[in-house]
């Protein structure tokens, strides 16, 4: 049986790798070409080759297996797609837990990942679950490509994911009477949490200055104050994202954004002052969301983009076809964003809120070749993903279904 097995992964991998040297020359053309990076091609094309964009601009386009559809834009990045869901991928005994790799719990036959390359979603950060105030390490990766991590990496320990809320305490007990498991520990209450996430930075700065107060993680934690790493956290709720502000100025954290901030359209002083990026959630028709019921208002994009708030779209990994990333720019030029905002919010600006803007977000010469080929204006309810192209391969083609 082991060798059936054995045989069955190394033909899947090869079929794989076959794939994956059918990477072009290719030539999109289009009758809009939107780069995310602020110009707009009528009548452009795309040039890919070995897996990157070659060439990008009006007309032209030079030679190569040709692709044609309406519009084509970059690939979708999503910060909070929530790809790693298992409790397994929680580490159990601490809370703050910054040394591990959320990229060790990957399972990339997940049909999770099928799902959002599918959608238009090429690059997603994985994240622990945000059972921990702080989980580990997380890593920005492609949603398709061969079945090793490695090879669909963007950039690794891109970021330290951390928690607000009442989440992360659940499950934890008082000290009361005589402990019969490592939960009897704090914390119990959402000010447990601050204080936590506190502690952990105070000890960490403590541990630089005296090596026996240091700690495992202690150097992570560091990158995050010195600006070499980015803090991601989830806060749901105002008062939440008003904590995660307060840690933030308070530690003059240079790198940092709320996740699934729904009622960050209640803190625009504080945001604007703090320079916080956010990341919103999916939208709900009752503008109830997430574990704590937070109110999330239509219109919260457009007054993001409004105050200047660096700030993304995410569709949470939603199995719901109405409710993943592409239907979310939909949703906010509803509530008032322009096209050219609701694109960026999908594209570049995650791509560089965690720094791989060099690679992914915008069609550009030298990035890599994730491209959406649309039928008609993206995000209208009239159009469709037609295709879906990543690092230069035509991974889904629904053209003929289309015509």
């Amino acid at each position: 049986m082991r060798n059936v097995l054995s045989t069955v992964c190394v033909l899947a991998l090869a079929s794989s790798a076959t794939a994956q040297d059918d990477a072009g020359p290719w030539v999109i053309r289009a009758d809009r070409v939107y780069t995310a990076a602020g110009e707009v091609f009528e009548g452009g094309f795309v040039a890919v080759a070995n897996g990157k964009i070659v060439g990008v601009g009006p007309g032209g386009g030079g030679a190569g297996d040709e692709l044609e559809a309406v519009c084509v834009t970059p690939g979708m990045v999503d910060l909070g797609a929530r790809v790693v869901t298992h409790p397994d991928a929680v580490e159990q005994s601490t809370e703050v837990a910054a040394s591990m790799r959320v990229a060790h719990a990957l399972d990339l036959f997940d049909p999770r990942w099928k799902r959002e390359l599918e959608s238009g979603v090429t690059t997603v950060l994985a994240t622990p679950p945000d059972s921990n105030v702080i989980g580990g390490l997380c890593i920005a990766v492609k949603t398709g490509g061969l079945t090793d991590v490695a090879s669909r990496t963007v950039r690794a320990d891109v970021a330290l994911r951390g928690s607000f809320g009442t989440q992360p305490s659940q499950g934890n007990q008082s000290s009361s009477g005589t402990p019969q498991t490592f939960y009897v520990r704090r914390p119990t209450t959402r000010m447990g949490v601050e204080w936590t996430i506190r502690k952990a930075f105070y000890d960490a700065l403590a541990g630089a200055q005296d090596p026996e107060r240091d700690f495992e993680g202690a150097d992570v934690l560091r990158r995050v104050l010195d600006g070499e790493l980015v803090l991601g956290a989830q806060a749901w709720s105002t008062q939440d994202i008003r904590t995660a502000i307060y840690v933030k100025e308070e530690f003059g954290i240079e790198r940092m954004f709320v996740d699934a901030a729904a009622e960050a359209w209640k803190e625009p002083d504080l945001l604007v002052r703090s320079g916080m990026a956010v990341v919103l959630p999916p939208l709900s028709f009752d503008g109830r969301v997430g574990p704590e019921n937070a109110f999330f208002s239509w219109h919260s994009a457009r007054e993001l983009d409004e105050l200047g708030v660096p700030f993304a779209l995410s569709g949470h990994g939603a199995a719901d076809p109405a409710a993943r990333l592409a239907y979310q720019g939909g949703l906010a030029m509803r509530g008032g964003l322009s096209l050219e905002a609701a694109l960026a919010a999908v594209t570049l600006a995650p791509a560089r809120m965690i720094g791989i803007d060099d690679r992914v977000g915008s069609l550009e010469v030298g990035k890599d070749a994730d491209l959406l080929l649309w039928s008609g204006t993206p995000f209208q309810p009239t159009s469709r993903i037609i295709g879906v192209m990543l690092d230069g391969r035509l991974v889904v083609d629904r053209r003929e279904a289309s015509e």
